[in-house]
């Protein structure tokens, strides 16, 4: 049986563990994100990387990924509400630091 988390800074620091999740939360919080942008902005990433840590933040609901039909077509990743919910808890962790 899983242990109720009572802090939401823990709970999010739980779903931001992991290689480049918590870099790519505060670039979403700014503005929709596409992976060559987040490849060149993120010192040290690469593909496989990235397109790991963007499926995980799928898969916890922070991320959607949306498929613009423009041409060219293009995807980008957009924060869901559960991950705006999240906002203030990530700004308050970072003003710790």
């Amino acid at each position: 049986m899983e242990e109720a988390e009572t802090c939401p800074a823990q709970r999010l620091l739980k779903m931001l563990s992991g290689k480049w999740k918590a870099e790519i939360f505060r670039l979403a919080v700014e503005a929709p994100l596409r992976f060559n942008s987040l490849l060149r902005q993120i010192q040290g990433s690469n593909k496989q990387s990235l397109a790991t840590a963007l499926k995980e933040l799928e898969e916890e609901g922070l991320l959607e990924k949306v498929t613009i039909k423009l041409k060219p077509l293009h995807i980008e990743y957009n924060l869901t509400e559960k991950g705006k919910a999240l906002i203030p808890v990530f700004q308050h962790l970072e003003g710790l630091a």
